[in-house]
């Protein structure tokens, strides 16, 4: 007779009671409470809050840098996370471990540092100033801000994908006649599609709502550089309460709706 064993973790219904309780205390009451207060406001008091000039501008800008600097990273971060399983080299470690410091670093310091060096008489800005580029107090610079705050999200999502693909199929390929490019394209991208969508998505969620390293960089002139989360801010100042909850909303809803898209196009990739 086959002894049954006890399961590491207690049965179903307690975990999932545990799991529920706490994705209602940390997600769904705060998201609850959000559309709560936005209720407060009558529709033609939302649309009004949700459509005015700075507001979209606003909203324009947050999500246009936040996907480029997701797409920045999905280049840059496929690149790091190849280097880093496929060479070895003296200083790996340290770079592996340097991938993680957006993580460990307080983005407010993060942001003071990428000022100091991109303002138009840092480090960097100074040379880029007298070319004509402006790289603080713009769009450009908050794009930097982003792709720095979010590249762990890309590099560490594609080192696992990259570390299981085995080589021989890489040289099989290329042994049955395969150029380099159609190893990538036949042989990498599907099986790195997936895990880089993935990323893609982590790291634009996080730099859509992004706050501590913008605001420094960012100048926050309103209807230009002021991204959402800082107009959130002014609006709790203000002691507008139901108008800052209206624009976490109108965030939220965008953000489902573009992560939900993604999240649809990956599973379509993998039922391929």
């Amino acid at each position: 007779m086959l002894r049954r064993t006890s399961p590491v973790i207690p049965g179903f219904g307690l975990t999932l009671g545990y799991t529920l309780c706490y994705l209602s205390f940390l997600v769904l009451i705060p998201l609850a409470a959000l559309f709560v207060k936005t209720a407060e406001l009558t529709w033609e008091q939302f649309v009004a809050i949700t459509t005015s000039a700075r507001v979209l501008a606003a909203l324009k800008l947050s999500f246009a840098t936040a996907f480029g600097a997701a797409l920045l990273n999905g280049v840059i971060g496929t690149l790091l996370a190849w280097v880093l399983v496929r060479y070895r080299f003296p200083g790996r470690k340290l770079i592996d471990a340097l991938i993680d410091l957006p993580f460990a670093l307080p983005t407010a310091v993060a942001g003071i540092a990428l000022t100091a060096l991109y303002a138009p008489n840092g480090l960097i800005g100074q040379f880029a100033s007298a070319v004509g580029l402006k790289i603080a107090y713009s769009p450009l610079g908050i794009t930097l801000a982003l792709t720095f705050v979010t590249l762990p999200f890309v590099v560490r999502t594609l080192q696992p994908v990259l570390a299981d693909i085995p080589r021989e199929v890489e040289e099989a390929a290329s042994c049955l006649g395969a150029k380099p490019l159609q190893v990538f394209r036949h042989v990498l991208v599907p099986a790195l599609l997936p895990a880089w969508l993935t990323g893609f998505a982590l790291a634009f969620a996080r730099g859509v709502g992004e706050y501590g390293s913008v605001i420094f960089i960012a100048g926050n002139m309103p209807g230009k550089t002021e991204i959402l989360p800082l107009l959130i801010m002014v609006k709790l100042d203000q002691y507008d309460y139901a108008g800052a909850t209206a624009i976490g909303v109108l965030m939220l809803v965008v953000a489902f709706i573009l992560l939900l898209l993604i999240n649809l196009l990956q599973r379509y990739i993998r039922s391929r």
